[in-house]
């Protein structure tokens, strides 16, 4: 699935369990599920459906006289053992039924279920147009993880019991209906039609399917298997643009994980509201329709590619390699989100793989340090679905990398394809994974579990650096900044051994001379690496190194394989060196990063040509954030460069940057880029965001706030499309003018019901921005406007209802969130709900003096920038 304990101290981060978390496990077995067989017929129009359920159980104990089942909402009719009716017991969650006859080992059960269900609030989803969406498709599908599938059939719901399963089902032409496994019949029935499926391989509950709708069918094969596409009909070019290389990726997964593809087809259906970015029914995933690209949004958009491939990614694990228990789930999701970067280096490069991988250890970095840190494997929470977070998709990736780092590419591949065909059909938990290590490669990873897995948190590392030109001895202290300088911080400490490079970037100097094997993934065209590898493990350390000569720049955790943070304390001219030559990018974006911090005309000066020259897209964009973090008017100039970059990614990353150098130039440059456009839909979006952003802080001049709104509203009634993006940017930039009631009513507009999806969330969630600078009387209608959103039961909405709650400074947003906590039925919105309620809370606590602190701070910052800006020039003038 895509995409969110008790060390009381926890090191100052907020803790994971929340109130009334609690461990859970999975249940005791009464015997082996073998086969489940659902046979239903659905009603669309009164979106409910009647139908049997049949469970094959073999018991493995004698003497049984009670099964549980997990049924949520369910009307039971009837339930038969072997023909004989049951007496049972249904309290609206659990059914319990009472056996005529006590189980025998080796003497199965079937168990048939005759039940009904009435507009189900979980688990099966029924789409259909309205008064207020008069285009929406006919749609019906189903979402099992984690613990959903019990809201639409009844079964013994947790991840350890797989077992063949077999869905028949009734629907109305020209309607079709797609499952797991293979299409072994259909019949006509006046106007409606049955259609067959099979899975013969075993699986869970959870990853049992049913999408219903009037698709295009696209057809595609791998190896003779189907690999089909299935969408809203008129949209097969996108189809074909957004999923058109699954076969290749197959093939490529195939490979990599040394188990043929398991399963008799692939398809991929495309479905309206959906609740997550892509689902891994075994050989049927289900996705966001939103995923669809149409040319333009091609043009800079691979979340696509890496959802599809992560998907896929599950069909092994996951789908063949079972997880036993919800707390293991960072085994299937960190290596379908590794799987991304694994494609994003066999399609791209190592480089952009690189900088994929640096993007999700930020993603988990920025969970970890602003929401709270947890162990991967933990099983006290309060609903498993909490444990769909960063920790396990982000992290689980890093944490893949880095066994692929320990091991070297031929071991871990070696480990990888024995896990995956020693455990194919079974379950497995994290051991599983250690042990396949062991056996394949004689390693033992227990060292890096311990640190990175079953406890929480990372390095921070501070890193100085200093040269001895008369000893020729470089120096390097490394501090562990996350640990606490009395004897309590020890248990904080990494434990690792790290590469450290000295880089040399005369041409001059031949490698043999520096006793370096010319690594060529290791030397740039006028750069190499002289490497040793230092362990690590106290707070802080010293190390020496001897040198023949004055390294240019230095490398700390050469490749960069170990997740961490890292602050560079060189000097500038190592760090400018670093920037210009490290081969490695992230190593070149910590060297931008360090820059920043220095400041002055020279950092601005080597981040400029940066922007201009480094060779991976990547950099630039992350150049681009760091120049607009110096407050020189100097800076301004390098980044307005960046405009002219052929790769949407960093044009949208300057546009971005623009708009913390909020002054009448930047104005003038956005304004020019959005009466221009810009081949990429999101530049243009970032455009109208920042418009808002530079026009709201200088309001002096009400006659360019009055502008920039008109500008704002045209976007809004002229740019409607792809996934509303522009359109999106457009409120977001609204949102930033504050104290603008005009702003805030055209807002309320866009909140209706009615307004396409997309733009109607980013509306929402934009009310609780606007928020903070409005009249009482404005702040009341944002606050029941919310609360009235806050009854609406679609999941998107209830999320971005929440965020908008959140940023709000006004004690009323808690009470409506608390409400939202205790009425939704989805616990992702219970837990965004209350720990949005803390978000509030402080806000309140310390918003008013903070912000006259802030507004005088920012008066004195803009100062003091004229000041400096023009005493640089004065200087380099003078030189």
């Amino acid at each position: 699935m895509s995409k969110s304990y008790f060390d009381t101290d926890n090191n100052g981060h907020k803790p994971f369990e929340l109130p009334g978390a609690r461990p859970h496990y999975n249940p005791d077995r009464p015997g082996q599920v073998e086969h489940i067989f659902l046979d239903l017929s659905l009603d669309i129009p009164k979106q409910s459906y009647q139908g049997s359920c049949s469970i094959r159980l073999l018991p493995i104990r004698n003497g049984i006289d009670r099964l549980t089942l997990d049924a949520v909402n369910l009307n039971i009719e009837s339930v038969q053992v072997d023909d004989v009716p049951q007496n049972f017991d249904y309290d609206g969650e659990q059914l319990s039924i009472q056996l005529s006859e006590t189980t025998q080992i080796g003497k199965r059960l079937l168990i048939a279920i005759a039940y009904s269900v009435e507009k189900p609030q979980r688990g099966i989803y029924f789409i259909q147009p309205d008064k207020h969406y008069p285009n929406k498709p006919t749609q019906v599908w189903t979402q099992g993880e984690d613990e959903d599938s019990r809201f639409w059939f009844p079964c013994f719901d947790y991840p350890g019991q797989l077992s063949t399963s077999e869905i028949r089902v009734r629907v109305p032409n020209p309607l079709v209906a797609i499952s797991n496994g293979e299409l072994i019949d259909t019949t006509e029935d006046g106007d409606c039609k049955i259609y067959h499926w099979l899975q013969q391989q075993v699986h869970p509950t959870y990853l049992m399917t049913l999408a219903v709708g009037d698709f295009a069918e696209i057809q595609d094969e791998w190896k003779g298997k189907p690999v089909t596409y299935y969408v809203e009909k008129g949209r097969e070019e996108d189809a074909k643009r957004s999923m058109g290389k699954t076969p290749r990726m197959i093939e490529f997964l195939s490979q990599k994980y040394g188990y043929s593809y398991p399963f008799p087809k692939y398809a991929q259906v495309c479905v309206d509201d959906f609740i997550f970015g892509g689902m891994e029914n075994t050989s049927t995933t289900l996705l966001t329709d939103r995923c669809l690209l149409d040319e333009r949004a091609a043009l800079d958009n691979r979340n696509t590619e890496s959802l599809v491939v992560h998907e896929l990614a599950h069909q092994w694990f996951g789908d063949l390699v079972v997880i036993k228990h919800w707390s293991h789930a960072w085994i299937k999701e960190g290596m379908a989100s590794y799987s991304e970067v694994m494609w994003t280096e066999q399609e791209y490069s190592l480089e952009e793989a690189a900088y994929y991988r640096f993007l999700e250890a930020r993603r988990y970095i920025s969970e970890d340090s602003s929401r709270y840190r947890r162990p991967m494997v933990t099983h006290i929470y309060r609903e498993a679905i909490e444990l769909y977070d960063r920790h396990i998709y982000e992290k689980g990736s890093c944490v893949y990398h880095m066994i692929r780092a320990q091991l070297g590419d031929e071991l871990f591949w070696q480990a990888i394809q024995t896990f995956v065909q020693d455990n194919a059909h079974k379950t497995v938990e994290t051991i599983d994974l250690l042990r396949a290590i062991e056996k394949a490669t004689g390693h033992n990873l227990l060292f890096l579990f311990d640190q990175y897995v079953y406890r929480g948190g990372h390095p921070d590392f501070k890193v100085a650096y200093s040269w001895d030109g008369d000893a020729k001895l470089a120096k390097i202290t490394v501090t562990q900044t996350q640990a606490a300088e009395d004897k309590n911080g020890s248990k904080d400490l990494f434990d690792l051994k790290i590469p450290i490079g000295f880089g040399y970037t005369q041409p001059e100097v031949r490698s043999e001379e520096l006793g370096v094997k010319n690594n060529p993934q290791l030397t740039t065209p006028n750069s190499q690496l002289k490497t040793f590898v230092v362990r690590v493990n106290e707070r802080e350390q010293s190390f020496y190194f001897p040198l023949e000569n004055k390294p240019q720049y230095i490398s700390f955790d050469v490749e960069n394989n170990y997740l961490k943070t890292v602050t560079l304390e060189y000097p500038i001219a190592e760090l400018k060196a670093q920037l210009e030559s490290d081969p490695n990018p992230i190593s070149r974006i910590y060297a931008a990063e360090a820059l920043t911090k220095k400041g002055g005309l020279e950092a601005i000066k080597a981040l400029s040509a940066s922007l201009k020259n480094d060779p991976l897209w990547g950099v630039r964009v992350e150049v681009a954030k760091q120049l607009a973090k110096i407050n020189l008017d100097q800076a301004f100039d390098g980044l307005v460069l960046g405009l002219k970059d052929k790769n949407a990614y960093v044009r949208r990353s300057v546009v971005e940057a623009l708009a913390q150098i909020k002054t009448a130039e930047s104005y003038k440059v956005v304004r020019g880029l959005l009466q221009k456009g810009d081949p990429s839909y999101y530049v243009e979006a970032a455009a109208s965001r920042v418009i808002g952003a530079i026009a709201s802080a200088n309001l002096e001049e009400k006659s360019k706030e009055d502008k920039v709104l008109k500008q704002l509203k045209g976007i809004l009634e002229e740019k409607a499309g792809w996934n509303e993006v522009v359109r999106s940017g457009a409120i977001a930039g609204l949102a930033e003018f504050k104290t603008s009631e005009a702003a805030l009513n055209l807002l309320l507009e866009y909140t209706k019901i009615g307004v396409p999806q997309p733009l109607r969330l980013a509306t929402i969630r934009a009310l609780g921005k606007i928020s903070v600078g409005q009249s009482p009387v404005n702040l009341e209608r944002i606050l029941e406007k919310l609360a009235e959103l806050a009854k609406e039961t679609f999941f998107l909405t209830q999320v971005a209802v929440a965020a908008a709650l959140g940023q709000m400074e006004t004690p009323k947003a808690v009470g409506i969130l608390r409400s939202l906590a205790e009425q939704t039925a989805d616990g992702r919105v219970r837990r965004n709900a209350e720990e949005e309620i803390s978000r509030v809370q402080k806000n309140i606590g310390s918003e008013k003096t903070l912000r006259q602190l802030r507004e005088d701070f920012d008066q004195l910052k803009q100062q003091n920038q004229e000041l400096r800006s023009r005493l640089e020039n004065l200087e380099a003038k003078s030189k």
